[in-house]
């Protein structure tokens, strides 16, 4: 055999190299992860990572909620007997002037309640005395009836100033008179035996309305005025908002 076809047996360096640099490089890894403490580091970093993707889908979702949805959330609202928004009456309004809501007569004590407010929250008992019976319909009353102990007419007077917007006769509430007052605040006045103003007129607290007589309706009461009081549209009991000033 000619000696330049014998192998040398020799390996080049640069393949030296590159074997010996993947062996350290797999011996340093072992190394590594043989140590006790990386896997529970790993999983520790894991999982602050994922909580912290969380944390930030959670905060983007909430900040996208409308300014009045974040405002009314978990308020819940009473509602009246007709499932609408009863008003609160610590939240009803005073007249500009400071003005107070007042009974609609002279003297309170001289009358006595012939039909009371329906109140949801009452018992069974008052609840079943609020109800204004037409034929075999029961429907919940939204005023307070006020009649004289003696059984005859008095002056109806305006509970708060304000301005007539109805004064008109009606076929089962007698005469009847509304008047508007500052902030959403409205008194109605029912059967009236006669009225002494007229739509349009800019009436004062104490200002006669008309006088109080018997209506189709609630003819059984006698001679009594209806008071009813209405705060935005919604009907609210009189004696929560004037009881007290008596």
């Amino acid at each position: 055999m000619n000696d330049s076809n014998k192998p040398t047996g020799k390996i080049e360096p640069s393949s030296t190299r590159s074997v010996v640099s993947s062996s350290a490089k797999s011996s340093a890894w072992r190394r590594f992860f043989a140590k006790r403490w990386v896997f529970p580091a790993m999983y520790m970093a894991a999982a602050a990572i994922i909580v912290t993707i969380l944390w930030l889908n959670a905060s983007s979702g909430t900040s996208g909620k409308p300014k009045d949805e974040a405002a009314t959330a978990g308020i819940t609202q009473e509602t009246d007997t007709d499932g609408q928004t009863a008003a609160d009456p610590e939240a009803l309004p005073v007249a500009a002037s400071g003005e107070k809501l007042a009974w609609p007569v002279t003297n309170r004590d001289a009358m006595t309640v012939s039909l009371p407010y329906y109140n949801q929250n009452g018992t069974e008992d008052e609840q079943a005395a609020a109800m204004v019976q037409q034929g075999n319909t029961f429907t919940p009353h939204t005023a307070i009836d006020l009649a004289s102990k003696d059984g005859k007419a008095f002056d109806v007077k305006a509970a708060m100033g304000g301005e007539v917007t109805v004064a008109e006769q009606t076929p089962l509430n007698g005469y009847e008179v509304q008047v508007k007052h500052p902030n959403g605040l409205v008194t109605v006045y029912q059967s009236l035996s006669e009225m002494k103003v007229k739509t349009g007129d800019a009436v004062k607290q104490g200002d006669v309305l008309g006088t109080a007589g018997v209506s189709e309706l609630e003819k059984n009461e006698g001679v009594h005025v209806h008071f009813e009081v209405k705060s935005n549209g919604q009907t609210v009991d009189p004696s929560s908002l004037i009881e007290d000033q008596q």
